[in-house]
């Protein structure tokens, strides 16, 4: 009998690889559209009221910490307690409170109630959104070194499924707003923010349905220490530096890349001359959104040939150069806005090249399966607090340098995100281990010879219900894989 699998059958398993990532498309659209829906309240509601509450900050950092919770407590549950689980409530918790953010009020009115329950439904789906990442990113990476899936495409897949997903919410959030105030103009703003909001359920639930027939990926039913005590000391001996070194590359990234993002306002401004019409400053954020998207796809096709480790530093380095290029030709460049859109598009696109499409690879394969949710969770959540670092310390580092107006003020962070790129790379070319193919397959085998090693005792590893199933599964794995070509 042939092992060669059919078409039906390579199809379906990549579509269970998106299943899984899919849903970080929610992450990208979260952050994406309460940008624009805050442009959106400040119009109702007025900047004055806005400013008394101090609400900018305060919805930014009830994000980040519900985002940073889902990844902490879900690696947690991801690995004690399933995948599909985890899987399960993110979609729904997303589902859920992308609904109630559209929903939110204020009794009588008020304007402080209304922001205080849109800030508290934030938080709370921030932690929908943070289990994505130790949940749905671990499953994907699992599911790209199963049967159906070629051993050329394996990261390729990861990456499409995941970083440009997330990449192409940011664009979806820029255009949905757009249309909205098309349909609805600009009488029936408080329409066209709640709807802004309220479509996020659309995809999470797609999602939720998409994964309701899904299993455990095998890796997890053969090495999982669901069932078994985690020996946590003798996991920091083994994989503490290498968590430490994917931390500290994503933390730098996420400074970078978040607070990067005023300067969409800036250009946006200069562009515009200033100009408040909202299709305008909203038609223009979608097209500053789409640099992402070339960046991510030019690099999911790469990252295969050049490997996640090499990938990611050819592209922090590109990043840096460009980075540098446009602090040293500030002036010159700003003289054509078109020309400083596109630079500054560039500089986005490499970062979605190199960290935005690998972090996630590396965060999930340099790590056993029985502690890869809490690996890649912890790696994540550290990246999140960059972010919120870099949301924080950026507006003071411009007021240091000048302020927004002048050339030092608007030139200053390019020099310390470049700065950092570079350090990323350093980081990563010293201390972060290259990944191979079928590697996680390898590292399991490995970590069950170590802790064998230390005493540990193997045989409660895995899921007892289904080891012989997975076991034969397994042994063809390699077999397959040969008479695969996706």
């Amino acid at each position: 009998m042939s092992t060669k699998l059919s078409l039906k059958e390579r199809i379906k398993s990549v579509s269970l690889i998106f299943a899984c990532g899919t849903a970080l498309f929610s992450d990208g659209y979260a952050n994406g559209v309460i940008g624009n829906v805050n442009t959106l309240l400040t119009r109702v509601y007025g900047a004055d009221k806005l400013d008394q509450h101090n609400y900018s900050r305060t919805l930014s950092s009830f994000g980040f910490a519900g985002t940073v919770v889902g990844m902490l407590v879900f690696g947690y549950l991801s690995d004690k307690i399933g995948r599909k689980f985890g899987m399960m409530t993110a979609a729904g918790i997303v589902t859920l409170f992308s609904g109630l953010s559209a929903a939110s009020s204020g009794a009588h009115g008020s304007v402080g109630g209304l922001l205080s329950m849109l800030s508290a439904m934030r938080f709370l789906l921030g932690i929908g959104v943070g289990a994505e990442y130790p949940c749905g990113s671990v499953s994907a990476s699992e599911q790209s070194e199963e049967p159906g899936i070629s051993k050329g495409a394996q990261n390729r897949w990861f990456a499409l499924a995941t970083n440009s997903m997330i990449d192409f919410g940011f664009v979806v959030s820029s255009f949905v707003p757009l249309v909205l105030f098309w349909i609805f103009g600009n009488d029936h703003l408080r329409a066209v923010w709640r709807l802004s909001l309220g479509l996020g359920v659309v995809p999470a639930a797609a999602v939720f349905i998409w994964r309701i027939n899904m299993k455990e990926p095998i890796r997890y039913q053969k090495d999982s220490m669901k069932h078994a005590r985690i020996p946590y000391m003798l996991v920091l001996r083994r994989y503490g530096g290498r968590l430490a070194a994917i931390s500290a590359t994503w933390f730098l990234y996420d400074i970078i890349v978040y607070p990067f993002g005023i300067y969409s306002s800036i250009i946006v401004d200069r562009i515009t001359g200033g100009k408040s019409d909202l299709a305008v400053v909203f038609g223009w954020n979608v097209i500053i959104n789409l640099f992402y998207m070339p960046g991510t796809l030019g690099g999911a096709f790469v990252v295969d040939r050049l490997g996640p480790k090499n990938t990611m530093i050819t592209g922090l380095l590109l990043q840096a150069v460009i980075g540098f290029i446009m602090s040293g030709a500030y002036v010159r460049l700003t003289n054509s806005i078109a020309a400083f859109a596109v630079v500054y598009g560039i500089f986005l696109s490499f970062g979605e090249l190199g960290p935005g499409n690998c972090l996630g690879l590396l965060a999930s394969k340099s790590s056993p399966t029985a502690i890869r949710g809490q690996f890649y969770g912890t790696a994540a959540a550290i990246g999140k607090i960059g972010a919120f670092i870099g949301t924080w310390i950026f507006p003071p580092i411009i007021d240091a340098f000048g302020g927004p107006k002048s050339n030092k003020g608007n030139t200053g962070p390019f020099w310390i995100g470049s700065g950092l790129a570079v350090l990323s790379a350093i980081i990563t070319f010293m201390w972060i281990k290259p990944l191979t193919t079928d590697g996680m397959i390898e590292e399991d085998r490995k970590f069950r010879e170590y802790l064998e090693a230390n005493g540990y005792d193997t045989s409660v590893m895995g899921l007892p219900e289904t080891q012989s199933e997975v076991e034969t599964e397994s042994v063809s794995v390699d077999e397959k894989h040969e008479k695969v070509d996706v």
